[in-house]
């Protein structure tokens, strides 16, 4: 009995020696709009399937309509307002988009200097996106900022947008270039020309397929930097 108490013993030291060295699910807070919800009622969602990659402990604040300039109060109490969506927290990494219904519905992806100009800066250092970005980093966090899926130039309505998009990501990409704890990850060449399986029926939203293409992309991007 005294051998098979001391064997007992020695496997729970075991045990809680595995425990403690084994590490905590790492802690993601999704913010944006929604490129990041679509597909949440098949649990298919970007936040959704990051879960399930990683195995973290996923948030997510990102809403439906979500832009960042709103001119009603309101708007960040729904969580429309992406700068509003922070919330203070141990994260190792925030994962966020933004600017594409402020580019479409602000100005009609025309005529979009000024609107562009608040967004972020040329030089990534001013603006609503790099202030968010900055809030993220003071608390530790890794900023993972992703960019939009384009058309495939057949019959969607945002098809005029490409160059306001491409706008917006460069300069993006400018602002992650000035510092290592931020990361741009960019869908722009992803949706090959005619293919219409990425998008959902609206040609806008992504479909699953098009939602589990760009997290594999979020995904690696995440994993290259731990």
């Amino acid at each position: 009995m005294r051998i098979l108490a001391a064997k007992l013993s020695i496997l729970l030291l075991m045990i809680s020696a595995l425990c403690a060295n084994a590490k905590e699910p790492i802690q993601v807070l999704v913010m944006g709009d929604s490129f990041m919800t679509s597909n949440g009622s098949d649990d298919l969602a970007v936040p959704d399937l990051i879960e399930r990659h990683l195995g973290a402990q996923v948030q997510s604040r990102a809403a439906t309509g979500a832009r960042f300039v709103y001119k009603l109060p309101i708007t960040g109490a729904l969580g429309l307002n992406i700068s509003k969506q922070y919330r203070p927290g141990r994260w190792d990494w925030v994962v966020m988009n933004g600017g594409g219904n402020d580019l479409w519905l602000g100005c009609g992806c025309t005529r979009c200097k000024d609107r562009l100009n608040r967004l972020i800066s040329p030089d990534g250092t001013r603006g609503y996106i790099p202030a968010l970005v900055a809030r993220a980093r003071r608390s530790g966090a890794q900023v993972l900022y992703v960019g939009y899926l384009r058309s495939p130039g057949v019959g969607s309505p945002i098809e005029h947008c490409r160059a306001a998009g491409d706008a917006l990501e460069a300069r993006v990409a400018v602002m992650a270039k000035r510092d290592g704890g931020v990361s741009f990850v960019s869908l722009a060449d992803m949706v090959p020309h005619g293919d219409r399986s990425f998008h959902a029926g609206d040609m806008i939203h992504p479909s699953a397929k098009g939602s589990q293409a760009a997290t594999t992309r979020i995904v690696e991007a995440m994993m290259a930097v731990q």
